[in-house]
């Protein structure tokens, strides 16, 4: 049997009445949405000139890095009239582009999974147990994250070289490690706390321990949250200078960093300036590819919090 709704009475049923001037004319927008429309444009405007101003860069860099010298500096801004790949080659060999990628990798790679694990859990520690100096301990990496680096650098100088780790890759990764280890925590804390308890509680119902629960429940449901925490992580100790530069003195340990900067005052005026252009794209294509693969992930861990 089929139904048919009622239609609401009209106003005018109700005693009262409706005029011509209360009627919005047809065709023409109310104010509201004149405002919207004139908002919405306004904010995409600022969004492509900011697009314009990220993006052109690093188009300039990549078309400057198919051109010799001669091109650089007599037509900057035109397209290259020859693709130059030698200049990458030349990078990549004469300019020991390939063994500073590979530190990068080894100390980056490194000290990233260190981060993350053990970051990991001592915010979850943090965020999921109450316990005498929960909050002392929590807010010590929170001050952590507000310390200069500049101050800390003499003194951890001392430090690592009388531990016998100046110099070396692990020594290295330990430091990035504990460089990164407060924003860290600081963020997956949060990230934890807005976990449901009750799939831990059932793991502990079932029998699982603490580790387990952990490691199989709690550090998959944080991924969104470890993938960005770890991406903001990666762009910093990639891009890091300072602590490289104090602490790794030795040529055959350089990092990217180290090497773009060696690459640009090795030969003073005459510098290889295409070869230096190609180097920068290198060090900058794995950092634009790792935010452009794990860009929706960022996303959702940062949107995460705010959405449960």
């Amino acid at each position: 049997m089929k139904t048919t709704e009622t239609p609401a009475p009209l106003p005018a049923e109700s005693g009262a009445s409706i005029s011509k001037a209360d009627v919005p004319p047809p065709g023409r927008p109310s104010g509201k949405k004149r405002e919207g429309a004139v908002l919405n444009v306004f904010s995409h405007g600022l969004l492509i000139v900011w697009a314009i101003m990220v993006v052109m860069p690093l188009l300039w860099a990549v078309m400057t890095s198919f051109k010799d010298d001669s091109a650089i500096f007599g037509s900057p801004w035109s397209l290259p009239h020859s693709l130059h790949f030698d200049n990458w080659s030349r990078a990549w060999t004469q300019a020991n582009m390939s063994d500073y990628f590979l530190n990068t990798v080894l100390v980056v790679g490194g000290s990233l999974i260190g981060t993350l694990v053990l970051g990991s859990m001592a915010a979850y520690v943090l965020a999921r147990f109450d316990f005498p100096g929960n909050r002392f301990i929590y807010y010590l990496f929170v001050g952590g994250m507000s310390f200069p680096i500049m101050l800390a650098l003499v003194p951890l100088f001392y430090v690592v070289n009388n531990m016998g780790l100046l110099n070396t890759i692990h020594g290295l990764i330990l430091v990035y490690i504990a460089y990164s280890l407060p924003f860290t925590v600081f963020f997956l804390t949060a990230f934890f706390r807005t976990l449901p308890t009750s799939v831990a509680e059932a793991a502990f119902v079932d029998g699982a321990s603490h580790t387990r629960t952990f490691f199989q429940i709690m550090l998959p449901m944080a991924k969104p949250g470890l993938i960005s925490v770890g991406i903001f992580n990666f762009l910093g100790q990639w891009n890091q200078y300072m602590l490289p530069t104090v602490l790794n003195t030795d040529p055959d340990k350089r990092v990217l960093t180290q090497g773009l900067v060696q690459l640009a005052v090795s030969q003073g005026y005459k510098g290889d300036w295409s070869g230096l252009f190609a180097g920068l794209v290198m060090a900058m294509l794995p950092v634009l590819a790792a935010y452009i693969l794990f860009q929706r992930q960022v996303v959702q861990g940062l949107t995460a919090g705010a959405l449960k």
